[in-house]
């Protein structure tokens, strides 16, 4: 399917509804669904998945409205997230992390967001953690580093990298507050050296890839405090959640969203096997019907706790106007919660789908690798529940990780 092909009824982009956004979604899973080996095999999403996915906006869904962008509320993202990791993990989760990133679009100057994220193709991806320096010289900085974990690297257009600022005789740039400055450095991916080292179980095809750049000239225009309230040019509700609380949202999505398929599949599974030996189809087992409406409940309760809690943390920060720790520890509760009870879910339906779910590049098999891909992700760490059990206890906690 190519851009030309997808749905026209749609108006463009900034002028869709939220219901619109995720039909747009919606209109990409068949040909998803249908490619998942193909993403796979290839460790990158291939160019007509791409160009599906540009034609339909969805990488433009955290983009301001001046860029022609969705400007979306988080429970939407997280839904938009869940519908096409349904169809490919891989996919669900690039686009979350490139959502994630477009994100940048308000903390930069209109003509720079536009130099990265006008083309239709535009995609910023960066890697995980504070692993770069930046020397500070005259009209901007000399950026070395390498990086690692940029998921749609291979695809993405510009990448960014996550810097300690230096002075040029090596010592730390420091806050009014006497705490370490760090910024972002945001350049062309023809710029940095990319590592083939995305040779992973699951998730395959986000090609996740390291990149390393040395004394890279990176303008004082092209850096940003990704979480610095001073440096944000929109008062938009979208644009006052830390990246980190609108990560953990999408990719709960992306965790719930592969979980929901399994049970799907393992459904229509049943309808169809009869197990060796069994004197019954699985459809008329028993054991099954138990075991289905659990995990039925399993997955619903941890969807609701986190939908409805993400909507109730939005609606709360469009009228205060800021987001509190508060609303910080709840979204990372009810997400780290989400994915882990997904991940469970998917490990209690490939066992019930028995011998089904061994074969390589069977749904089953390829999704269980995933999802415990997505399990190994900060997001999804049990220290997180730990984290926000020391705020409800009144105990002092590292913000970075709410």
């Amino acid at each position: 399917m190519s851009a030309s092909k997808l749905d026209t009824h749609l108006p463009q982009f900034s002028q869709r509804t939220e219901d619109e956004w995720l039909d747009a979604a919606r209109s990409l899973v068949p040909l998803l669904t249908a490619s998942g080996a193909r993403i796979e095999a290839d460790r990158e999403l291939p160019e007509d998945i791409l160009d599906a996915m540009h034609g339909a906006g969805l990488f433009r869904m955290t983009l301001p409205h001046d860029l022609d962008g969705g400007q979306l509320p988080v429970p939407i993202l997280a839904q938009a997230t869940q519908i096409i990791a349904g169809a490919d993990a891989s996919a669900g989760w690039c686009l979350g992390q490139g959502l994630g990133c477009a994100m940048t679009s308000a903390f930069l100057a209109p003509s720079i967001a536009a130099e990265i994220f006008a083309a239709p193709e535009g995609v910023l991806a960066w890697g995980a953690g504070i692993q770069g320096t930046a020397v500070k010289v005259d009209g901007g900085y000399r950026a070395s580093g390498t990086w690692r974990f940029a998921s749609g690297g291979k695809h993405a257009t510009w990448l960014g990298g996550h810097s300690w600022v230096v002075n040029d005789d090596g010592t730390p740039v420091l806050d009014e507050n006497g705490k370490r400055v760090d910024r972002t450095m945001v350049f062309p991916r023809d710029q940095a050296t990319i590592h083939d080292d995305w040779h992973v179980m699951g998730l395959k095809g986000t090609r996740s890839e390291g990149y390393t750049v040395e004394d890279l000239f990176v303008p004082q225009a092209h850096s940003l405090d990704r979480e610095s309230r001073k440096e944000c040019r929109l008062d938009a509700t979208l644009y006052k959640f830390p990246t980190t609380n609108a990560y953990a949202s999408m990719f709960s999505g992306v965790a719930l969203g592969i979980a929901r398929s399994m049970l799907d599949d393992l459904v229509a599974l049943a309808g169809t096997k009869t197990a060796r030996g069994a004197r019954t189809s699985m459809r008329e087992s028993p054991v099954l019907h138990t075991r289905i409406a659990e995990l039925e409940a399993q997955w619903g309760s941890a969807k609701m706790f986190q939908g409805q809690t993400l909507k109730e943390v939005w609606a709360e920060v469009e009228t205060a106007g800021s987001i509190s720790l508060d609303q910080r520890a709840r979204i990372r509760l009810v997400t780290t919660y989400a994915i882990n009870q997904a991940t469970e879910v998917a490990e209690q339906v490939y066992r019930l789908a028995g011998s089904s779910a061994l074969f390589e590049n069977d749904a089953f098999e390829r999704r269980f690798r995933d999802i415990h891909a997505v399990s190994q992700q900060v997001q999804a760490r049990h220290t997180n529940y730990e984290t926000v059990g020391r705020y409800l206890l009144g105990l002092d906690v590292d913000v970075m990780f709410m």
